[in-house]
């Protein structure tokens, strides 16, 4: 493939954010073209000859940027490849097993064909905006579960199979 790959997301504290410049980081060290961008600012998928959509999750859902990027974009995303993860776990659980996609982004794969889902560790730290996210790091459960190596392991994936010839 020689088109252009989309990496867009739905964060809100910019965990997620950092977790898809990695991905695009890696595609482009594959040779790849790519632009990560939020999902809330993405006018056209069109340009686009593959994506790969992110999303925090909240309460075990994805983010809503993520969901509204999905729902708008479905019929051009249906016909070009894509991939989906999720971030959130504020513990070590997504290093030790796979954690399957939450019901809403398993139906979006499902009725997208999607080629893949990760879920990878979450971080929310000290400043966090939200009632709730400020709680859990007040309560000493905050930190930073993301591993950026299975992070570059899984994007490679993605590089190998949009190079293959």
């Amino acid at each position: 493939m020689t088109g252009t790959v989309l990496v867009t997301y739905g964060t809100t504290n910019g965990s997620t954010a950092e977790i898809a410049e990695a991905v695009a980081d890696t595609l482009r060290g594959d040779g790849l073209t790519v632009r990560a961008l939020p999902a809330r600012s993405v006018t056209s998928v069109a340009p686009y000859d593959a994506v790969v959509v992110g999303g925090g999750l909240y309460a075990g859902r994805w983010h809503k940027d993520a969901r509204r990027f999905v729902r708008r974009n479905r019929d051009v995303l249906a016909e070009r490849p894509v991939w989906f993860f999720s971030s959130g776990p504020l513990d070590a659980s997504a290093g030790d097993r796979d954690i399957p996609p939450v019901p809403g982004v398993r139906r979006a794969m499902t009725r997208l064909d999607a080629r893949g889902h990760v879920t990878f560790g979450g971080c929310l730290k000290e400043g966090a905006k939200g009632r709730i996210a400020k709680m859990i790091v007040s309560s000493g459960k905050g930190g930073d579960f993301r591993d950026f190596d299975a992070v570059e392991r899984w994007a490679k994936g993605i590089a190998a199979s949009l190079t293959r010839v």
